[in-house]
């Protein structure tokens, strides 16, 4: 019988929610965002939400729901970010995942020593440049503060040296407006311009509503300036079941999420349009150590049922992977990282960060922890790539003619398919003897050497003449 089949693929995925649960979480969110509202001191959001249908009472803010589903229709469903050279790499939209780093970690664990430190200016720069170096992850954050320099500068400093040694899409922070102007400036100059900018935007905004269910004003500011220069804007709460939420994960999503689109509500009334990332970073109190835990099975959970939230919405999402509470690059940090990674990568939650730096609970950044997770993120995707089925695949003729007892090591169709095997640069498959043979290295002696190796790329240094210029620029920084 000859088989005419076309290629068919199946990307593989779960789900922690089914459509009964999104509706009710819904419901609950609506109900929420109705009844109890959230807190914003902001004149001016105030005066913008009043007058747009919101019920004001002092500093209390509540939306009815028309008004939460109206925002909702009007935020775009995808958002395209672009490399500075403008070359569009991500693209948000659907069920779509794109890994990347942390971001303001405290300290730094270098790689050949192993001695912990504090995070400075010099390590922005090889932590920036090695993001740009590993293949797996399609953006980069801020990923570490700098102790070494003026606290009034230092996430401008960041910003600087993250978009000078990164050219992938950049995810900020920073502490106010001012901040926010200074940082876009310097990425309108490195891609070439608003107009290229507005055309696929290499800069995303990030901000955080303070669970529970307040806003303060400089984060209410940042918001209305990103909304009018069409910065596009993550406002993701970091939200703790038994502290800032309740303990339920239920509820904990229902707030967070609550929390997320209050501030979608206020940017669309702005500016209809502005890009906006819903998402929420929920994760759970330790009782036993009082931590925000970052490798808890629960942050995955609560994580990927807050995908399919966005994923019913149709907005963009901010997803969380890759982190862990160990302090070093252990078994326990591999294990936290790959199951948080997998469980993202097959829900399909967006823009996935904490994909190679957030240990010890969001403290520490480790360059081998980067380069570990970046090889566990290309087995994550190489598994999304499913299983092709088609003539060609499922070889029939090919295994008729071999027949019992044979072999397929000479075959034309062995050569045409067998790179397609995933072969890691980290992870060891030789035999006892051959292992011994070449020096009896570990996994941690591999993962050093690797990451050694990897941070001796550096990326295209930016022009001379923007470099100068960015002189300039902090030099006037206050």
């Amino acid at each position: 019988m000859d088989m005419q089949i076309d290629e068919i693929r199946f990307r593989p995925k779960l789900q922690v929610i089914n459509d009964l649960q999104i509706q009710q979480i819904n419901v609950a969110i609506l109900e929420l965002l109705e009844r109890t509202g959230v807190q914003i001191t902001h004149p001016k959001a105030l005066e913008i939400l009043n007058d747009s249908g919101a019920r004001v009472d002092g500093n209390r803010v509540r939306f009815p729901s028309w008004m939460v589903e109206d925002a909702i229709r009007k935020a775009p469903s995808r958002l395209v970010l672009a490399k500075q050279n403008g070359e569009r790499t991500v693209c948000l939209e659907g069920d779509n995942s794109y890994f990347g780093p942390s971001l303001d970690c405290l300290d730094y664990m270098d790689p050949q020593t192993h001695v912990r430190e504090r995070f400075t200016s010099e390590h922005i720069k090889v932590t920036a440049a090695l993001c740009d170096a590993l293949p797996s992850f399609d953006w980069g954050m801020t990923i570490g503060m700098a102790a070494d320099v003026d606290a009034n500068i230092a996430d401008r400093v960041i910003a600087r040296h993250t978009l000078t040694n990164c050219k992938k899409p950049l995810v900020f922070c920073c502490k106010d407006v001012q901040s926010v102007k200074d940082t876009y400036d310097m990425a309108l100059m490195l891609c070439g311009g608003e107009e290229n900018f507005n055309n696929a935007p290499c800069l995303v905004h990030y901000s955080e509503p303070i669970s529970p269910l307040v806003y303060y004003d400089l984060a209410i500011e940042k918001l209305i300036y990103c909304a009018e220069k069409n910065i596009p804007t993550i406002n993701s709460p970091c939200s703790q079941c038994s502290g800032t939420t309740p303990a339920t994960f239920a509820g904990a999503m229902v707030q967070s999420a609550a929390e997320s689109l209050s501030g979608l509500i206020l940017a669309q009334l702005v500016r209809e349009g502005a890009p906006f990332v819903f998402g929420a970073f929920t994760s759970v109190m330790d009782l036993k150590t009082t931590i925000f835990s970052y490798g808890a099975i629960e942050l995955s959970m609560m994580t990927g049922a807050l995908a399919q939230m966005a994923q019913f919405y149709k907005l963009p999402f901010f997803g969380t992977a890759g982190a862990t509470d160990s302090k070093f690059c252990d078994a326990q940090a591999g294990a936290e990282a790959a199951m948080q990674c997998l469980s993202s990568g097959i829900i399909g939650s967006g823009l996935i960060h904490d994909c190679s730096s957030w240990m010890d609970h969001g403290s520490l950044v480790s360059p081998e922890f980067m380069v570990l997770v970046n090889d566990i993120v290309d087995n994550v995707q190489h598994y999304m790539k499913g299983i092709p089925i088609s003539k060609e695949t499922l070889a029939l003729d090919l295994i008729d003619r071999v027949g019992p007892g044979g072999n397929y090591l000479q075959e034309k169709h062995t050569m045409a398919h067998f790179k397609e095997i995933k072969y890691s640069e980290l992870f060891d498959r030789t035999i006892l003897q051959k292992w011994e043979a070449a020096g009896k290295k570990t996994m941690e002696q591999r993962l050093q050497e690797l990451t050694l190796k990897k941070m001796e790329i550096k990326p295209e240094p930016i022009p001379a003449e923007i470099e100068k210029e960015f002189d300039e620029m902090q030099k006037s920084w206050k």
